[in-house]
């Protein structure tokens, strides 16, 4: 998806003084992790969407396991610095975005209390199944992934990358041998840009310089305050970051390499896969998917069908 499909939203960004809060948000396992000081983080002038009038459907509660139910609740892992997909409300401590909406709305369908639960984005897929139900993310579909976990897909993004407004530092996106590029821990995106590191290494060129963070939001402060020359995300971080820094940042070439993202489930857990699924599904089906994707602006990401570990390169 394309960043300028995110201007539904630019009206409601917040300043980047509020962006760029000094205390980071979501690094703790604890929901309400959030302090005063930190809710400017990713803090939102926009409201979740209304998931209430989303029902129990009886058949796709019954398909989910005792280990799931007996609680009561649909507990979920997510890293809240990843807007407009997961992030805090001005509370500082209620996660919002469009991938939590969903999650509510599944809870729902379920006839389950949804538990959102903050934590390091790399901690949440090994939690599955012992910490949390589900993990949502935005995790994008690997087949390294896939080893771990199971995958239902929802929404599809592709990768972008971020400078300084005007390029001061002329950046190339096809050369960032010798830069300064920032990342969050545990993204496809470190992933890739470790691989092109090597390459540079390989080529006799300058080493690249990954600056690492556990929340996206700071990798995005890197290049608003010179830390770093380029952020490289999905798309939907990127154009919202870009919105919420109100002419600070732009993006850097086109998106690309478009991948599906999903959620996470217990590798081998076929039932809670299957409800997963089936909910997923009742929600493109009956519009509240669309709704809650448009409400965010993001609906150009949107899929019609969900699919159980589908196949990626």
């Amino acid at each position: 998806m394309q960043s300028t499909k995110l201007k539904s939203i630019m009206a409601i960004a917040l300043s980047s003084a509020m962006l760029f809060a000094t205390a980071a948000c979501g690094t703790s396992d604890k929901a309400d992790a959030g302090t005063d000081s930190a809710k400017g983080s990713d803090a939102a002038t926009i409201t979740s969407y209304d998931v209430s009038s989303v029902k129990k459907d009886d058949a796709i509660a019954a398909l989910l396991p005792e280990s799931v139910t007996k609680d009561g609740k649909l507990t979920i892992g997510t890293n809240p610095s990843y807007a407009p997909a997961e992030f805090l409300d001005a509370d500082g401590k209620t996660q919002i975005g469009y991938d939590m909406d969903l999650a509510r709305a599944m809870g729902n369908i379920f006839g389950l209390d949804t538990e959102i639960v903050s934590s390091n984005f790399d901690t949440i897929i090994p939690a599955i199944g012992s910490k949390y139900d589900l993990g949502i993310a935005a995790f994008t579909i690997t087949k390294e992934r896939m080893e771990s976990v199971d995958f239902v897909s929802y929404f599809t993004a592709g990768m972008g990358y971020a400078v300084a407004a005007g390029n001061p530092k002329n950046v190339d996106e096809n050369d960032l041998c010798g830069l300064n590029v920032a990342v969050e821990t545990g993204t496809v995106e470190e992933e890739a840009i470790n691989k092109t590191a090597k390459q540079c290494k390989a080529d006799g060129k300058k080493d690249i310089t990954i600056q690492s963070s556990k929340q996206q939001t700071d990798a995005t402060t890197a290049v608003v305050t010179g830390k770093a020359d380029v952020f490289f995300a999905d798309s939907p971080v990127v154009g919202y970051a870009i919105a919420q820094t109100d002419g600070q940042l732009e993006q850097l070439g086109k998106d690309f390499d478009e991948v599906p993202n999903a959620i996470a489930i217990k590798k081998g857990d076929s039932q809670t896969t299957e409800a997963v699924q089936k909910a997923m599904q009742k929600l493109m089906d009956d519009g509240t998917y669309t709704k809650i994707l448009q409400h965010w602006g993001v609906e150009s990401g949107a899929l019609d069908k969900a699919e159980i570990n589908p196949a990626v390169e």
